[in-house]
């Protein structure tokens, strides 16, 4: 992407809209390390005492019918469902006290002995109201129509005792009118995944879903992994997701592309978002003068203020920018960038097909389905995810919410976003004061030459020193260990940009202590590689769960040295490459 740059006090000015949200993910590990400090202080409920609340449900269109029996549903936001899948003596797999602090859950609740029955949907939960959301979407770039929660089925809202809102959603709970023909099951392998890198996310810093805990069913469950007609039976899981709200870009497409009867849904459900996920807009004030001008000419103008709706879709399309300049920044892929499986609040949602670059390949794609096209790869994120802002922002055009220099203004906004945020997030990882693109791009040609590993790399790069007097054969000693098996000719290309970067080192004038302590806590140390996913599940499915309960610890401090816990950041080892462990299909 090359968008051209917007006047910076423009930018400022509609930053500051976003201002409430846009550090989410920083915001709540304070609030963990506040949890933890005033645990004592905390309010602490079971879970009979949650506070319910069921705005969804009581502010939006639902579906006259409840049965689950796959159909198109008109006219609604969603299904009142119960969870239905077959359960035989569940267990708790994992669990995140993270996520309890935010709902006021008692932690002891996890050593209840109904805990799994509850969060597998085979008891209910007291207070809830089941329902599954109706959506559509863009998959692969075609529209697909009715899509929806075709496994999921969500609890309903806690209102915790800051006033904030959390979804709480069974993932493999059943059939579902969305079902279509699959069978609402989730298995266990793609359950760990989920569970673990929802949380992962997270204390790398990057808005996300979270989960509160993972359960087994007890029960076998057929899939084709690989859609090879090898189907084989794998335990069932549910995982429970928490999220302040589940509201996707597909969310509103649908209703758009059931013509002008329903164009009046999506301007419901963009109220009610904005009424209970960005109440700051409807208070922008006219003296903010949110205007700006558009266009090489400079002569149209957009202004947020007589708008909200457009000024809405703006943060949208802002907070979308700033979390895949985050994924590039840590070498994240999401691998099923469709419409459905983006969060209008920034979030990353929906983990399936994930991977990081464990060798740099802008290329990479972890999704087999995506092989041919390598649409949703590494390289092409920030393309797609504006993509799907243009297509968003063209649902709000069809149900007259924003005009079309307004839909305009917010995809050109995601570009200048996403932009500024990128070369800010790299400028920090180089350590440096400011963007050198120079630099940057042959630092990125390089590692690509040399499949690189991407995490690895850049943790690396703050052990070496700002002193131009070293000896050229020395040069590339502190990345001895990342740069492996390579010739000669490779050794002068990388020692020659060494030696450019610590040109800007010594410019930048911070000593070699401080600058790697700040590298440090922008360069995470560990990441959820797949390989490390499948070791997990490998012993999960002989029902041995520490792995995963280790390998969650781990996450939890993904910028920490954690000695004694080196091997999680070490290579993938050969059969890491495996199809199955590297790659993944969009199957559960």
């Amino acid at each position: 992407m090359d968008p051209s740059l917007p006047d910076p006090a423009s930018s400022l000015s509609v930053d500051s809209v976003a201002d409430s949200l846009k550090s989410q993910s920083l915001r709540e590990q304070g609030n963990d390390r506040i949890n933890k400090e005033n645990k004592n202080k905390k309010v602490k409920l079971s879970l009979e005492d949650l506070n319910w609340d069921h705005s969804f449900v009581r502010e939006l269109p639902g579906d006259p019918q409840s049965d689950s029996i796959p159909r198109q549903v008109f006219h609604a936001c969603y299904t009142k469902v119960l969870p239905s899948a077959e359960v035989e003596n569940p267990e708790l797999v994992a669990w995140s006290d993270s996520v309890a602090g935010l709902l006021d859950l008692d932690s002891h609740e996890f050593e209840r002995p109904d805990f799994p029955l509850k969060f597998s949907g085979a008891s209910p939960l007291t207070g809830a109201v089941p329902y599954a959301q109706c959506y559509g979407g863009h998959q692969f770039g075609t529209w697909a129509g009715q899509l929806g929660d075709g496994r999921a089925i969500t609890l309903g809202e806690i209102l915790n005792s800051k006033s904030q809102r959390w979804e709480l959603q069974l993932k493999g709970a059943g059939k579902t009118p969305y079902s279509r023909f699959a069978d609402g099951l989730a298995v266990l392998r793609s359950s760990i995944r989920e569970f673990l890198c929802s949380e992962a996310m997270h204390f790398l810093g990057i808005p996300t879903t979270r989960a509160l805990c993972l359960v087994t069913t007890g029960k076998l469950v057929t899939r084709d992994m690989f859609y090879d007609g090898n189907p084989k039976e794998e335990p069932g899981a549910i995982v429970c997701r928490v999220a302040q709200s589940f509201l996707r870009f597909g969310s509103f497409q649908i209703h758009a592309s059931k013509g002008e009867e329903d164009l009046g849904i999506v301007s419901t459900l963009a109220d009610y978002a904005i009424r209970h996920h960005f109440p700051h807009i409807e208070n922008i004030s006219k003296s903010e003068t949110l205007s700006f001008s558009t266009g090489d000419n400079g002569q149209s103008v957009v202004d947020l203020t007589s708008n909200k709706y457009a000024a809405w879709v703006v943060e949208i399309a802002e907070r979308t920018a700033s979390l895949v300049a985050r994924w590039q920044g840590v070498g994240f892929t999401h691998g099923v960038l469709n419409t459905d499986n983006m969060s209008i609040l920034g979030l990353t949602i929906d983990y399936g097909p994930f991977g990081f670059l464990d060798a740099f390949d802008p290329s990479y794609t972890p999704n087999t389905t995506d092989l041919p096209g390598r649409r949703y790869c590494f390289a092409n994120q920030p393309d797609i995810c504006s993509w799907n802002i243009t297509q968003f922002a063209s649902t709000l055009m069809a149900a007259h919410l924003i005009s079309d220099k307004e839909a305009s203004y917010a995809v050109e906004r995601f570009g200048t976003k996403f932009m500024d945020e990128y070369q800010a997030i790299i400028t920090q990882k180089l350590g440096l004061q400011k963007y050198n693109k120079q630099l940057v791009n042959k630092l990125l040609n390089n590692l690509a030459v040399d499949k690189v590993d991407y995490t690895n790399f850049f943790r690396s790069l703050s052990n070496i020193k700002a002193d131009p007097g070293i000896p050229e054969g020395e040069l590339l000693v502190p990345l001895k260990a990342v740069l492996l098996d390579i010739g000669k000719e490779r050794k002068e290309a990388w020692a020659s940009w060494v030696q450019s970067y610590i040109q800007e080192l010594v410019a930048s004038g911070i000593s070699d202590e401080e600058r790697k302590a700040s590298m440090d806590l922008v360069n995470p140390k560990y990441v959820l590689r797949n390989y490390l996913c499948q070791s997990a599940i490998d012993a999960a499915e002989i029902c041995d769960f520490g792995e995963v309960r280790r390998l969650l610890k781990v996450m939890e401090r993904p910028y920490d040295e954690q000695p004694g816990m080196e091997k999680y950041a070490r290579l993938p080892p050969a059969w890491a490459y495996r199809p199955g462990v590297c790659m993944l299909s969009c199957s559960s």
